[in-house]
């Protein structure tokens, strides 16, 4: 498979100018090492094992240090925390930005120790998948997330991208997923990758935070998360599902949350707090794991499920992460919804601003799909709310009101 550019890129390249360590963190096979190697082609890359420890990282890491000197990349840092005081200790010697890079596949392993033992000296890079403007060779300086951003009122004459092309096609993208490896692979293998990639992610990565009795049983909370995506999580109901106790359901989310593998959005209060939601939303962060953890055999099957409508929306939001890496500072993400039923999937913040957007998947708006826009602009309780915007799955750009854009999926894709 070619490199495909990341819009990462650049982003990496600055946090190497001006932090002594970088860590690339994000789930397995989004392309953490590949990026590394590309961006870095004459580093050195070292892989550290789980199981054996082959140049003595662990046993003696300060030798293992003296034997790789910087400009080094150390993939899958957390199989080797011992390296972390080590590392420490070098930086400090030496004044030198862009002395080691470190990927990560763990958050609750590698970032959390890189923090503690690095502060300030480590500059974090969340790689999230594939978007599609990416699998085509797209960069992301026409994106639509920085020109909504800037100027929300003018982002239907500065959105110029699109894909108009039939591998780009709504249902194939949401059942394929984002990560790089299926990149050229046919449709009837996809299942196969899905499966070998599940199967490593419990053995390597769930099984490292111990305390797992049954991984077969952890395979089944997996896939009811899949089926729980764009929904708001209940611990208790999930407990009662799995006949575990809601304490240990926030406890096996909590590992997916550390492995990459689902995030969070926080419920947006405002001032109004007592008429609104504070229940968090979830989502898987692949919709093609998603799609084959419940057995949705093909895109065509797809476009029939009853997840068509979530996996959009976990799409989008999807997008929004793997383009916030084009902003420089990015927004937070949250979600409302209020005590009456109305919300809006998506609600970013950033400069004292909250910009509000919802997802349809259908290809024909009305005025009825304005109303979870409206009743945010009345009820949130902030006096700066830009225009909002509703992303679907129709093929024009328009104004649906002075409030409002509607954006096609694929103007939104890069």
């Amino acid at each position: 498979m070619g490199y495909r550019p990341r819009f990462a890129e650049k982003k990496l390249k600055s946090l190497a100018r001006h932090f002594k360590v970088v860590l690339v963190s994000g789930a397995r096979q989004v392309g953490k090492s590949t990026l590394l190697a590309n961006v870095y082609p004459r580093l050195r890359r070292i892989e550290l094992d789980p199981v054996q420890d082959l140049h003595g990282a662990r046993r003696d890491p300060d030798l293992f240090l003296d034997s790789f000197p910087p400009p080094l990349i150390l993939d899958e840092i957390q199989h080797a925390p011992e390296l972390l005081p080590a590392l420490k200790r070098r930086v400090d010697r030496w004044e030198k930005k862009g002395q080691y890079f470190l990927s990560g596949s763990q958050n609750l392993a590698a970032l959390r120790s890189v923090a503690e033992s690095m502060a300030g000296r480590v500059g974090i890079l969340r790689l999230e998948g594939l978007s599609p403007w990416e699998a085509v060779g797209l960069d992301g300086r026409d994106s639509w997330l920085p020109a909504y951003l800037d100027d929300p009122d003018g982002l239907v004459r500065r959105v110029t991208g699109r894909l108009n092309e039939p591998a780009g096609r709504l249902n194939r993208l949401l059942w394929r997923g984002s990560l790089p490896g299926l990149l050229e692979l046919p449709d009837d293998v996809v299942p196969d990758y899905m499966a070998s990639y599940v199967q490593t992610c419990l053995e390597r990565d769930i099984r490292a935070f111990g305390d797992i009795q049954d991984l077969g049983e952890f395979a089944r909370f997996l896939a009811i998360e899949a089926a729980l995506t764009a929904q708001e999580v209940n611990d208790a109901h999930l407990g009662r599902e799995l006949r575990v106790s809601g304490k240990t359901a926030h406890r096996w989310r909590d590992m997916l949350v550390h492995s990459f593998q689902w995030r969070e959005l926080p419920a947006y209060g405002g001032n109004a707090v007592k008429r609104v939601t504070q229940k968090r939303k979830g989502h898987l962060a692949d919709t093609g794991l998603a799609c084959y953890l419940q057995r949705i055999s093909s895109p065509e099957a797809l476009s029939v499920s009853p997840l068509l409508g979530a996996l959009f929306e976990t799409f989008v939001v999807g997008l929004i992460h793997q383009q916030s890496v084009c902003v420089s500072v990015p927004p937070l993400v949250h979600h409302w919804r209020s005590a009456g039923g109305a919300e809006v999937d998506i609600v970013l913040e950033r400069d004292g601003t909250l910009f509000p957007v919802e997802v349809k998947c259908r290809t024909a708006l009305t005025g009825h799909d304005l109303r979870g826009l409206r009743a945010f602009r009345e009820g949130c309780g902030h006096p700066r709310v830009a225009p909002g915007l509703i992303v679907y799955a129709g093929a024009e750009a328009v104004r649906m009101d002075r409030h409002t854009i509607a954006l096609p999926w694929d103007a939104v894709c890069g």
